[in-house]
């Protein structure tokens, strides 16, 4: 009985809301995802995606950067349909299409009628951030919309106050701690500003804590890891930090990166969930989102970071600028020229014309060509030779491509791929590095030959030398740990010495 009446009230509540717009919005996002898979053959695998893949073969609880859900997920894609990048990439185009969605139910339950919810979803599909991400299947291509359901269920909570929503929450929080680890950073920021500015009674609803204890339960099993592992995970902010280098930029960037209508609906959204008196309920989650915003740049953190709160500013923005009289020609004009930025921010370059600063196109490029030349250096060594990269990125790539050409075994002591494997042999073809940095751990090290991809574009590779080195200084089990780094590029690995990392990780 207390069921059906709860069922009836809520039926209630939300026949006050103006009727969702599914056809557009479904128009929209079918449009979104229909975008992505077009491109996703495009180049090549990114080195994330090659990464993913690899440490998924090599199934764990938790790895160094990262919780397990996204190597799961790839590696079973890739058995699935070998090669096929149509396939690995499709969960990053659904959850891009998802996110349009979810924005527009954002906007309903703030009031927002059809063209509210069409022009918020219409400016997440618009968004540059979610364009370079959503062709590729990466941690920040699934995080942002787990993070918008979040927001979608609180919004929800604070406008009906159903304590089951809060439940729902914390599965998706639960999900979206598989993904990445930075999801708590948006509940601290709630539960800090509810706090502060209320509704305080959301921190006493014993839903929200049922919700945190599942959190608690599921995530157990990688901090258990990473406690037998020395938590390698506590690294990676000062690993991004160092990186990254962007300073209190950070935020100018992330704001750059919503395009342009996301990046005036970010801004005026904020402003109005702080001012806007009908907005007063939902006001702590704007200065949650500023909390949150401002601890990201504190640690110098990614800009895409906050790009989990988007769907609701854009959502705010839509709602507020429904009833304004904008001249339709501007608003045509500003959807098509971020439509335009978008497209930009997709591979649809040709390769001689992709520019340097372009780290996803650079990073998707060249990696069998490197297998070729590591292979060929590797056919002029004596038998029971093992190959070791000076980072993840080349070392995932020959996880992938060496087996075909002779290579079975690629090890590297940069960041998650340390943990993977270790070698056992006295003698190593190394990729990257330097001489004196190789002499450190073998005592005779000579060049092979150096890395000539051939291709039109300059590849991250371009140059490396590949090591013959032997000797080992002290047995394996001794040496390995001496290999560890989280970095990537530390300017010894071809035109990698012009990357600092601080678009290129997995942090």
């Amino acid at each position: 009985m207390t069921t059906v009446l709860a069922r009836t009230v809520l039926r209630k509540a939300d026949s006050a809301l103006h009727p969702m717009a599914w056809r557009p919005v479904l128009l929209i996002a079918s449009a979104v995802a229909a975008v992505l898979v077009l491109v996703s053959p495009r180049y090549g695998y990114f080195a994330d995606e090659l990464y993913f893949i690899a440490a998924g073969h090599h199934p764990s609880w938790g790895y160094a950067d990262q919780p397990p859900l996204i190597p799961l997920l790839a590696s079973t894609l890739d058995r699935l349909a070998p090669g096929s990048l149509v396939v690995l990439r499709s969960p990053a185009a659904l959850a891009m299409a998802a996110g349009v969605v979810v924005t527009a139910l954002i906007a309903r339950e703030l009031g927002g009628g059809r063209r509210a919810q069409i022009a918020a979803a219409g400016t997440w599909a618009v968004t540059a951030q979610f364009a370079s991400a959503g062709h590729m299947l990466t941690t920040w291509s699934i995080d942002p919309v787990l993070w918008t359901t979040a927001t979608w269920l609180l919004v929800r909570w604070t406008r009906l106050r159903d304590d089951r929503l809060l439940l729902w929450a914390g599965a998706v929080t639960a999900v979206a701690l598989q993904v990445k680890f930075l999801i708590p950073v948006l509940w601290l920021g709630v539960g800090i500003a509810a706090l502060l500015t209320g509704p305080r009674d959301l921190l006493r609803r014993p839903t929200l804590w049922c919700g945190a204890v599942l959190c608690a339960l599921t995530l157990t099993p990688t901090l258990l890891w990473q406690h037998a592992n020395g938590w390698p995970q506590l690294q990676m902010p000062a690993t991004v930090a160092s990186e990254n280098s962007t300073g209190w930029l950070t935020l100018p960037l992330a704001v750059a990166c919503a395009g342009l209508v996301g990046a005036v609906a970010v801004c005026f959204g904020t402003w109005r969930l702080l001012r806007a008196p009908h907005l007063s309920p939902y006001r702590y989650l704007g200065w949650a989102a500023i909390g949150i915003a401002l601890a990201f740049a504190a640690v110098d953190g990614r800009p895409y970071y906050v790009a989990g709160l988007f769907g609701l500013l854009y959502a705010v923005a839509a709602v507020e600028w429904e009833h304004r009289p904008i001249r339709r020609w501007i608003v045509g004009t500003a959807y098509a020229a971020s439509a335009v930025i978008a497209i930009a921010a997709l591979p649809i370059l040709p390769m001689p014309v992709i520019p340097k600063h372009d780290v996803f196109a650079r990073g998707s490029i060249g990696w069998p060509e490197l297998t070729a030349a590591v292979a060929d250096a590797h056919r002029s060594t004596p038998p029971g030779t093992e190959v070791i990269t000076h980072d993840y990125w080349s070392a995932s790539a020959l996880h992938h491509y060496g087996p075909a050409v002779g290579i079975t075994g690629v090890h590297s002591g940069s960041r998650g791929f340390w943990h993977l494997s270790r070698p056992s042999g006295g003698q190593v073809l190394y990729v990257g590095g330097t001489r004196d940095y190789l002499l450190q751990h073998f005592r005779e090290v000579r060049p092979m030959t150096t890395v000539d991809t051939g291709l039109a574009v300059d590849t991250y590779y371009e140059g490396t030398t590949i090591w013959l080195a032997s000797g080992p200084r002290a047995p394996w089990p001794d040496l390995w740990p001496e290999f560890q780094r989280m970095g990537i590029f530390d300017g010894s690995t071809g035109t990698g010495a012009e990357l600092p990392g601080a678009t290129t990780g997995v942090g």
